[in-house]
């Protein structure tokens, strides 16, 4: 009941509840050692009430089996928000990192997205993921000098873009809201056939970039003339460019590995 109640913030006349909740849970386990389930729901409680260090010490005793994937997923989310809250941002980066890779490995790469028995896992791993990306700067951010560190322009960009938009996307809070459906996903290259057009699919991908783009007014006449100068082919000529210098940095990366 505590779990369900603190995947999302609850109100805060609940906060002191629910950690009682999860403290009597623990304590039913006398001198035992209590489930990790209920040490994370108990280090989820100490995150929401801001009781941030105990939250990191909780969370840090819970050892998920290897075959339980998104509840790790969730684990790491919830440390990365309370490091980050403890300033510990290099800590923190790691553990959005370990969880956001270990949930991009075990997404379902078939079209039915076929979650088993841990679906519902899988929705309170997302729910976090989302809380955590939202609260833990990105790369960009440090490289802004933490310019428009906590601005989100999703509806900005929803609003402005010239293009042919889904009426069922918005933002409500720091929240996306969309269809879900069969046809509402995301293409993944592996579900599709093997004689394929890729040049085909990147056109439109960028096509579509380029449109989200032109909803910045004031920039388009700049970019139109920047790409008059620019060479034929000047783009797949830096994309290649780029591969090379990753093939390489990955390479120096395996010999010092």
């Amino acid at each position: 009941m505590a779990k369900a109640c603190l995947i999302l913030p609850p109100p805060a006349a609940d906060l002191k509840l629910l950690n009682k909740m999860a403290g009597v849970a623990l304590g039913a386990w006398g001198k035992r050692e209590p489930p990790d389930d209920f040490k994370f729901v108990k280090g989820l409680a100490e995150y929401r009430e801001g009781h941030f260090a105990s939250a990191a010490k909780w969370l840090q005793k819970v050892e998920v089996p290897s075959g339980e994937p998104w509840r790790t997923v969730q684990v790491s989310m919830v440390l990365a928000m309370a490091q980050r809250r403890l300033d510990q941002n290099d800590a923190a980066q790691a553990a959005l990192a370990q969880g956001i890779g270990l949930a991009d490995a075990n997404t379902p790469k078939t079209k039915n997205r076929d979650l088993g028995m841990a679906w519902s896992d899988w929705i309170i791993a997302q729910a976090l993921m989302r809380e955590a990306k939202a609260l833990i700067p990105s790369a960009c951010v440090w490289a802004g000098n933490g310019k428009y560190a906590n601005a989100i322009f999703y509806q900005s960009v929803l609003d402005q873009a010239v293009r042919c938009r889904d009426p069922f996307v918005h933002l409500e809070g720091s929240w996306i809201v969309r269809r879900l459906s069969p046809d509402c996903s995301r293409i993944e290259l592996a579900a599709l056939p093997e004689e394929r057009d890729e040049y085909r699919i990147l056109h439109n991908m960028g096509w579509e970039t380029a449109n989200i783009h032109l909803g910045s007014p004031k920039a388009v006449k700049s970019v139109i003339r920047d790409l008059a100068v620019r060479p034929t082919r000047w783009l797949h000529t830096a994309a290649e460019a780029m591969v090379k210098v990753m093939t390489q940095d990955w390479k120096d990366w395996k010999r010092g590995a």
